[in-house]
């Protein structure tokens, strides 16, 4: 073979045979360890046992460089025959070479936790063991390479999981020699002959000679020189405790035939290679030697044939005996000269290639070891068979796949972690006694059914005390166990359903199914069907507020907007006057909701556009009562002009203004609506137009004439708190006399909010005067907590009492203020939680005068950019004489969920109703 070659080329089925096919060859496989210094390679050994450069050390332009290692395998065989010796070489390098350590390395995630990188050197190592299983499975002769001068004692624990691979693997390579025309002993031992284990150490400085004395010569005051030099001295050192640790270990036994390898035990089987570091003058002599030793035998010229191997071996025993006759001539010591690396070698190979065999079984009854020396074509032919089952995991009845082992090696691989992966092993026992402890806490103080925060805020605890305990790479592993047992024992039967109601109350059944229509409630079946129930019950009143029923926790829309108050109505306001919204009016069977849309976020400052919307004229009616109730002039008030945009009371300036405001008003549902799809929530600012819910969440009801309500013992219901009862009076003026009447224009008034030019005068109204002129109405907003207490607000967080005959507090500030949605009741429980009473229904009274009322409420139920909502109708248009009520929803919820009550750490005032709620309109 001129050049060397990758083994699984030399072993392609389809290439040509050489001309030495019918040689029979010595294998020898070299593999081992070498030093992290450039230069340090295991091919330069086989240079010098070849005697040329076969492997360079460089690779040039010439020489092409070994391919890029398969996912997880960085082992690379190389062979090279050498048809003078008749002998192969499998080089074997891997991970703990140099240059595949490297690309092992770079291959590695740089943020790969300690669990990955110790499972991917441990699948490395596993690897290599199999290409060593091959290795020692083909070969006559192995020779270990190690970079220092020191036995490594992992080889121990590595040969002994070699070994117990190699029993369990052994069917596997009895049955894949069945077919291939070797001995009966080969196919019964899986390999030729027990191999002879060599053993190769680099020298590295830890040999040197006290006080520069060369070879032979020894410290002052010794009689006689020693017969072996310090290297052999060390060699024999070495071999006694390699023997050693093998017999203790039982790798080697008296019986060579059943163990995994043999040492010989009348010749060497160590050497240790001169290093670069030793005393030039003895290196430059022994060149000088080897030269004189070179010329005497140059003379023959080669031979071939049957002899040439016995004329090789006469050639070096003459070189031998130079050398000694040399060296006790010169030195006068009588000290033996050491051997070369390739006698050392090739020792070993005449006992091959002559067919004798090692005979390394000792004891006092041996067996004598099986031997056979293959030709290179049958040798080829079982060293394919056997790279195709042991490397490339190929079977007969199976397709193989890259990077993964065979269902029969890999069957046997566990017998390598035993001796292996010690860390791995040492650290499941850890966490296996960890365990336990971890599950101790998951479970404590646990009821019996929680909801996810609680099985993730114990999970967390659990891990705590399993990362107290727990280390090594096993950990990642059982820590995912110990998720899923806790994820096991809260799914079996503890899990809590998730649901939330509406006001954010977790349901209190373990997990279950919704009933569907018309099907009953089944508690025994599992999982149960059942509806949804947060035990937390409250108490709240009819649409008109005269009665009052208790109500569970709702969790849908409808169930809170709509089914509690239609229940009431049966019994209670089920007769009174009712203002009808529009809902959803299907034309199909089956009609359905429309889809989850992602809302538009409001714009900044939407809210003030909204208000900005409305007309002015509340704020300008109440504006002017405000200035009337305190006695102020009309004279002081001024004359205004006619135009109809003044607003004054001209009858056709309000009628011009109410169609400005009703276009604005419509312009929101300036599309019809869908009779096709309709509103899964209810209506509010980011809903697509058209739409509209199948259920009204508003309800408004006239409970009776303007003269229904008592001003001086406010509403006659039950619930409310003593002195908070009342409604607030609202003084809109509605005429105002002629000028020959009291010095005043028909279209004095001003507008509303403007200022009034002239001279402010005090002329004081008589009492006759001012109930012409002025109309009374009376607004109230009522408050209702879960426990169905209530009470009337003044203005923001002022709580209305009333000491006497009816309040004197007017309406016009709650009216053009933003009300707040939420409010704390003036009875707290005893718990550190606060008690939040809510806005549920607004009381006013429109007065038996020529004016009409205008109703347009706006909730925001949430700071922003929680939506603005609003009923289905977004004004509404109320005519005089009348008592009524608006019963604001009880839940707001949009197409992505419900907006909760406020939390301890919110502000209440981000929960609001919009001022001008209520306008009044003069005729």
């Amino acid at each position: 073979m001129a050049e060397p070659a990758l083994l699984r080329d030399l072993l392609n089925p389809g290439a040509e045979l050489p001309s030495w096919k019918d040689d029979e060859v010595c294998v020898v496989g070299v593999f081992g360890k070498t030093a992290l210094h450039p230069g340090s390679k295991k091919q330069a050994l086989v240079n010098a046992l070849c005697e040329r450069q076969v492997f360079p050390l460089l690779p040039g332009k010439d020489t092409a460089e070994a391919p890029e290692p398969p996912p997880r395998d960085y082992n690379l065989l190389q062979a090279y025959y050498s048809t003078d010796n008749r002998v192969l070489y499998l080089l074997l390098s891997s991970a703990c070479d140099q240059e595949r350590l490297l690309q092992a390395c770079s291959t590695l995630s740089p943020g790969a936790t300690h669990a990955e990188a110790h499972e991917a050197w441990k699948t490395e190592e596993k690897l290599h063991c199999l290409h060593l299983l091959y290795l020692f499975s083909v070969c006559h002769v192995l020779v270990l390479v190690h970079p220092t001068c020191a036995f490594d004692v992992t080889y121990d624990k590595l040969f002994r999981a070699l070994d117990g691979l190699r029993q369990k693997a052994l069917p596997v390579l009895k049955a894949a020699l069945r077919d291939l025309g070797v001995g009966k002993e080969w196919k019964l031992h899986g390999r030729p002959c027990p191999p002879r284990l060599l053993f190769v150490f680099q020298l590295n400085g830890a040999l040197r000679l006290e006080g520069g004395r060369g070879p032979g010569q020894e410290s002052f005051g010794s009689d006689r020189p020693k017969k072996h030099s310090p290297k052999r001295r060390l060699q024999h050192a070495l071999e006694d405790q390699i023997y050693r640790i093998f017999r203790k270990s039982r790798v080697l036994t008296n019986q060579s035939i059943n163990c995994l390898f043999t040492v010989p035990a009348n010749q060497a089987f160590v050497f240790i290679v001169a290093g670069q570091d030793e005393d030039p003058i003895a290196m430059l002599l022994e060149q000088v030697r080897q030269n004189c030793a070179g010329r005497e035998n140059d003379t023959p010229p080669p031979v071939s044939g049957p002899r040439r191997y016995q004329m090789m071996r006469q050639s070096r025993r003459l070189s031998f005996s130079v050398e000694t006759s040399l060296a006790s001539g010169g030195g006068g010591g009588g000290q033996l000269v050491d051997c070369t690396l390739r006698e050392f070698l090739f020792q070993h190979v005449d006992l091959v290639l002559t067919k004798k065999g090692f005979d390394d079984s000792v004891g006092r009854n041996p067996q004598p070891s099986h031997f056979e020396l293959p030709t290179y074509q049958k040798w080829i032919s079982v060293a394919l068979k056997l790279f195709e089952v042991v490397i490339e995991n190929k079977e007969e009845d199976s397709v193989s796949y890259p990077g993964e082992l065979s269902s029969k090696i890999m069957g046997n691989m566990k017998v390598l972690e035993a001796f292996l992966d010690v860390d791995t092993k040492f650290s499941e026992n850890r966490c296996q006694k960890a365990l336990p402890m971890a599950h101790s806490a998951y479970q404590s103080n646990l009821p019996h059914n929680y909801t996810t925060t609680v099985h993730k805020n114990q999970l967390a605890q659990a891990l705590r005390v399993y990362s107290q305990h727990a280390r090594g790479p096993a950990f990642q592993k059982y820590a995912m166990h110990l998720n899923e047992d806790c994820y096991k024992f809260w799914s079996s039967g503890h899990q809590l359903c998730e649901e939330r109601s509406l006001t954010d109350q977790h349901c209190v059944h373990k997990f279950h199914l919704l009933p569907k229509s018309g099907e009953k409630t089944e508690p025994e079946r599992n999982p149960p069907v059942l509806y949804h129930n947060s035990r937390a019950r409250s108490t709240g009143s009819c649409n008109c507020g005269r009665k009052q029923a208790p109500r569970d926790d709702p969790f849908d829309i409808k169930s809170a907007n709509y089914d509690f108050y239609q229940m009431l109505e049966e019994k209670c306001c089920g007769k009174l006057e009712h203002f009808s919204f529009p809902v959803f009016q299907p034309s199909t069977p089956d009609p359905a909701p429309a889809k989850n849309e992602t809302p538009i976020v409001p714009q900044e400052g939407e809210v003030e556009k909204l208000k900005e919307k409305e007309p002015q004229t509340p704020g300008e009616s109440t504006s002017l009562s405000l200035a009337l109730s305190l006695g102020q002039s009309t004279d002081s008030l001024g004359t205004f002009s006619a135009d109809p945009q003044a607003g004054g009371d001209n009858p056709e300036a309000h009628g011009q203004g109410g169609d400005a405001k009703n276009e604005k008003r419509l312009s929101l549902l300036d599309r019809q609506a869908s009779t096709v799809e309709y509103l899964p929530g209810m209506l509010h600012s980011n809903c697509p137009k058209g739409l509209l819910p199948k259920f009204s969440s508003w309800s408004l009801i006239k409970l009776g004439p303007a003269k229904s309500y008592n001003f001086h013992t406010g509403l006659d219901q039950q619930g409310f708190i003593p002195g908070t009862n009342y409604l607030m009076p609202w003084d809109i003026v509605i005429r105002t006399r002629s000028e020959d009447e009291g010095d005043l224009d028909t279209n004095s008034w001003p507008a509303p909010n403007k200022a009034v030019a002239g001279k402010r005068t005090a002329v004081v109204m008589s009492r006759g005067r001012r109930r012409d002129d002025i109309a009374r109405a009376f607004v109230g907003f009522e408050y209702e907590d879960s426990r169905g207490r209530r009470f009337m607000c003044s203005g923001p967080d002022k709580i209305m009492k009333v000491m006497g005959s009816g309040p004197k507090e007017s309406a016009i500030k709650a009216l053009n203020t933003d009300m707040p949605l939420y409010i704390l009741s003036p009875s707290q429980g005893r718990g550190l939680k606060p008690h939040y009473a809510q806005l549920m229904r607004l009381f006013f009274v429109v007065p038996d005068a020529p004016l009409q009322m205008m109703l347009t409420p706006q909730v925001q139920p949430g700071p922003p950019p929680c939506p603005i909502f609003y009923p289905e109708n977004p004004e509404i248009t109320l005519p005089s004489d009348g008592l009524w009520v608006l019963r604001f929803p009880y839940s707001y919820v949009t197409e992505r969920g419900p907006c909760y009550p406020p939390k301890e750490n919110q502000q209440l005032m981000s929960f609001k109703v919009l001022r001008g709620v209520l306008k009044a309109v003069t005729q």
